[in-house]
């Protein structure tokens, strides 16, 4: 199927602080669904990472901070989250207008449906069992801007000018026409994303021409479990309190 992009069914997000989002032109969250809350990030080595837990569902809440409209090429798993296709940062994505954002709950099947994204096994991942294993354990953002439209300006009358110092005084400043719509080591991942259930989620089609062909931000958020984080260094495990043969504390005799 040929793609267009996309404009999503809009929907307003929260404050530009939200815990856990990555991102400065866009912020970028990974909401647990079943939980009922947003992960937090985890930095290391200059990478963001969350604990994805296997058998949650999740969305990716992508909010616009800035003031005109932006493109959202989005992957997970190396697998752009509209059209299926191997990611690349020239495809399709959505449109957000300004300041606003949307939840993206998963694959995209059609215009009215997406197959739920959930925390899985790697070999049971969408991207796996389609063939592409090699990207599985990341979420990935490509930000443009979009490109603004010239300027239009109409000369004034200099007959209607009351401000005209004298005949043949320049050409006048017009009001300007503006557009209305808005790694270390290797190491193998075992946790990936599955193709989940049917869900509703309606979006149209609408135009965008890129401001520049390079992404102005690309926004990585790597994934796994809770004990693969702690063995790659990422997360600190908490310190278990070990016995001691003396403790050197007097302790009265119970009673």
């Amino acid at each position: 199927m040929n793609w267009k992009t996309i404009t999503s069914a809009i929907v307003l997000c929260g404050s530009a602080g939200v815990a856990g989002a990555v991102g400065n032109l866009a912020n970028v969250t990974v909401y647990d669904r079943a939980q009922g809350r947003t992960l937090p990030v985890y930095q290391y080595e200059g990478r963001h990472y969350v604990v994805g837990k296997p058998g949650n569902e999740y969305q990716i809440r992508v909010r616009n901070r800035s003031g005109v409209d932006v493109l959202a090429v989005m992957s997970v798993d190396g697998v752009n989250v509209v059209s299926g296709e191997t990611a690349n940062w020239s495809q399709t994505g959505y449109v957000l207008g300004r300041y606003q954002g949307f939840d993206v709950k998963g694959w995209r099947k059609s215009m009215e449906r997406t197959a739920a994204f959930f925390f899985t096994e790697h070999e049971n991942s969408y991207a796996a069992r389609s063939g592409r294993p090699n990207h599985v354990g990341v979420i990935g953002v490509a930000v443009f801007r979009k490109k603004p439209e010239p300027e239009v300006f109409i000369q004034r009358d200099r007959l209607s000018d009351p401000r005209r110092e004298a005949p043949g005084a320049g050409n006048g400043a017009g009001a300007s026409a503006e557009s209305g719509a808005p790694q270390t080591a290797e190491k193998s991942t075992s946790l990936g994303t599955g193709h989940g259930r049917s869900e509703a989620s309606r979006v149209t089609y609408t135009s965008f021409e890129r401001a520049t062909r390079h992404p102005e931000e690309v926004i990585a958020i790597h994934y796994d479990t809770y004990s693969n984080l702690v063995a790659m260094g990422v997360i600190r495990a908490p310190q278990i309190a070990r016995p001691t043969p003396f403790p050197g504390q007097f302790v009265p005799d119970p009673r």
